[in-house]
């Protein structure tokens, strides 16, 4: 195919993902998720292409942000970045044009902003040390051995057999294990080798001849030429002042070790006058102003796991480390660093006074970059360094959801007595909506699949990409299994999972909200839970007893429903909160933490959506089924109307014995009954608060209650691609 057909059939697979992304309707409904794929194939089945795309997508992102078409930004950045670290013969110049392409988007609103400095620094790295991000990324994911790249990571996919059948299951299953097949350590070890020679000898290196010879290394030879480029790419990578000219001797060092001098020298007289064309001395030591994009120890938060083994070299990975180099100390670049981030764009706080850090935590010092995450939320302790990262994926619906976040609260509070996981190890959720089979016609607009149409809302390239798998799993667990052993198929699921763990790294906001339950048997010790998306109170027929009898009036009508007496914070416009307290006859009672409707998405003056991060109020969206008694010539008779109203926490109690039924995120399994009452509250985190500590006082023995100034709320955060778009 010429170059010109090769570059209009990209663009028309280019410009098929913008339709997608500009279609207000379900036009490409079929289609949705699937051009983003088959324009990243297209590259992976010819890495020769991949200049050209990216011409492309450069050329499409400088369009969008002249014409001012920022819906289009954040996915054809992603896209862009998905290609580049895997790439190799990427000229100098598309580099440089897509870096500085981030940097003006350094002035727009969060996520842009934020998406684009993690584009940045990784366009940087990979500018400044050629396939370092690529190397880092495979090393990751495979868990390879390496002293000067230590850090791992596993992806951890969680599924309900309730939720999901096992035909899905299964498919997934069979999927992964064809992927792994073809992703052994020695063929890892073989990519990276090769995908960091190509990277920095360029024309100069005879790609064909240096797969067939590491192809039929022996794993001894093989092993030795890993540890030697990834030792050279990272003390390089590390160095205040990479030296690049010596890193490209070195490299060519090994390429003649690989090919011997004779084969090396072969490949090298066609192109040596064109490298050195390309790469003039005076660009071979980039300038240290590009350093003001570097954060120090930026730590692979945000890595892969063995789910990526479906393509040999199919991505990228989203916040790959730059090295552990400490923070330059020359002024320049750090009154540039402070003038590229935005402010308030990354959080730290430092670790509560009254908790002590164990003595055995004297790892080395580091600093993860972790964007967007608010403080609180698992930060990285003085002297821990994380080697480590589990990424959670998630398949189900809403009563999934639920259970997570039961999960993710234990976790949480185990960590603030024994500091047992979430100082040492980044803890990143996913979650992938499934819906059962009969929910396929409108699987995001169901009952179950409240918080995935948020997600989809908040985010469209999420909508795209994410929520369009429900119908490709069961349609996968349709197919019947091809248990060949030579089987070859493109596992589109598995890529798009392995696309979204990898590119999702913007973390949405929900708060978990604490319900406080007592009981009709006073018997019964008091319970509390914890919810994230819906409780829902209905109305028993029975009565819990009481001592003695009333005797019910002749002629009065009970009608339906249980009296009721309601008690909640009001917000004001002033900000203030104002109590109110009212009685009411009601059948029914729905506590959502998400927004009623998608016009409330983006953000409300009154009561922003509890999924932003950037709120310090959260409000849960009440609705009440009240009873209405009027009386006609007939007789007397009920109706119902519907009242809403918001607030942060209230308290529902019976008021004329009735008992109520408690269900927690629509699961059928979290179901309390014989309710008298119940009270429900932001859940704080489990270490703010109250801190209780025994302390003399003048003349007196008493307790001294330490407290903080508010506690704070608990968030479980679900990454996305871009968080929420204002």
């Amino acid at each position: 195919m010429e170059s010109s057909d090769v570059e209009l059939d990209l663009q028309r697979s280019v410009q098929a993902v913008l339709r997608e992304l500009s279609a207000q309707g379900p036009a490409l409904q079929s289609n949705q998720g699937m051009w983003r794929w088959s324009l990243h194939k297209k590259v992976e089945r010819d890495p020769s292409k991949s200049p050209t795309l990216v011409r492309i997508l450069l050329r499409e992102l400088e369009k969008a942000e002249g014409e001012d078409f920022r819906h289009v930004i954040i996915p054809l950045l992603h896209t862009l970045m998905y290609v580049l670290t895997k790439a190799t013969g990427i000229p100098e110049e598309l580099y440089q044009r897509t870096y500085a392409f981030c940097t003006r988007l350094l002035t727009l609103p969060a996520p842009y902003c934020t998406v684009a400095l993690d584009c940045a620094i990784r366009l940087k790295t990979e500018m400044t040390v050629p396939g370092t991000l690529y190397q880092r990324l495979v090393i990751a994911e495979q868990n390879l051995e390496s002293e000067l790249y230590p850090y791992q990571e596993r992806v951890f996919l969680f599924v309900d057999p309730e939720l999901v059948s096992p035909s899905v299951c299964s498919a997934l299953l069979l999927e992964l294990e064809a992927a792994q097949e073809q992703q052994t350590p020695e063929a890892c070890m073989r990519h990276i080798v090769a995908h960091a020679l190509e990277a920095a000898l360029g024309q100069a290196c005879w790609a064909g001849a240096l797969q067939k010879k590491l192809q039929n290394s022996p794993r001894h030879a093989l092993v030795r030429y890993f540890h030697a480029v990834v030792t050279a790419v990272e003390q390089t990578a590390c160095e205040p002042n990479p030296n690049r000219e010596g890193l490209l001797e070195q490299l060519e060092e090994i390429y003649r070790s690989v090919l011997g001098p004779v084969a090396a020298s072969r490949g090298r007289c066609g192109g040596k006058e064109l490298v050195l064309f390309l790469r003039p001395r005076s660009q071979l030591r980039l300038s240290v102003d590009l350093e003001a994009l570097d954060l120090q120890g930026l730590a692979p938060d945000r890595r892969l796991a063995r789910v990526s083994v479906l393509s040999t070299d199919s991505g990228i990975e989203r916040d790959l480390p730059t090295g552990t180099d400490e923070l330059p100390d020359a002024p320049s670049p750090e009154l540039e660093r402070v003038g590229l981030q935005r402010k308030g764009g990354i959080k730290k706080r430092a670790w509560p006074p009254y908790i002590l850090m164990p003595s055995s935590w004297d790892g080395p010092p580091g600093l993860h970059r972790r964007t967007g995450w608010p403080s609180g939320d698992g930060e990285l302790l003085p002297g821990v360094s994380r080697l480590h990262t589990a990424r959670v994926l998630v398949l189900g619906d809403d009563r999934m959801l639920g259970r997570l976040a039961q999960a993710y609260h234990s976790l949480r509070k185990r960590d603030t007595q024994k500091f047992c996981l979430t100082p040492r190890l980044s803890l990143q959720l996913y979650y992938i909506p499934v819906m059962a089979p009969k929910k396929l016609v409108a699987p995001m607009n169901s009952e179950l699949g409240e918080l995935a149409a948020f997600l989809g809302c908040a985010d469209p390239w999420y909508e795209r990409t994410v929520n369009t798998l429900c119908p490709a799993i069961h349609k996968l667990a349709e197919m019947p299994p091809n248990l060949g052993t030579s089987r070859t198929v493109d596992p589109f699921i598995l890529d798009v999972i392995t696309y979204y763990v990898r590119m999702g790294t913007q973390p949405i906001y929900f708060q978990i909200y604490t319900v406080k339950i007592l009981f009709s048997d006073q018997s019964q010790d008091p319970t509390e839970d914890i919810f994230l998306t819906e409780l829902k109170v209905k109305i028993q027929d029975s009565k819990f007893p009481k001592d003695g009898s009333t005797p019910r009036r002749r002629g009065v009508a009970e009608g339906p429903g249980a009296e009721l007496s309601i008690c909640y914070q009001k917000d004001l416009l002033s900000h203030r909160t104002r109590e109110v307290t009212l009685s009411l006859r009601a059948t029914e009672l729905v506590l959502k933490t998400l927004p009623a409707n998608d016009t409330e998405v983006p953000g409300s003056t009154h009561c922003p959506p509890t999924a932003a991060h950037v709120t310090d109020r959260t409000c849960l969206n009440v609705s009440v089924t009240e009873v209405v008694k009027s009386s006609n010539l007939a007789g007397r008779s009920f109706s119902t109307v519907t009242n809403n109203f918001r607030t942060a926490n209230i308290q529902i109690q019976s008021q004329d014995q009735r008992l109520l039924t408690l269900l927690l995120d629509k699961d059928s399994q979290r179901t309390f009954r014989d309710v008298v009452r119940l009270e429900v509250t932001p859940c704080p985190e489990p270490c703010s608060g109250a801190q209780k500590s025994k302390a003399p006082w003048p003349g007196l023995q008493k307790e001294v209650e330490r407290t903080t100034a508010k506690p704070k709320p608990l968030q479980m955060p679900i990454n996305t691609f871009s968080g929420i778009i204002q």
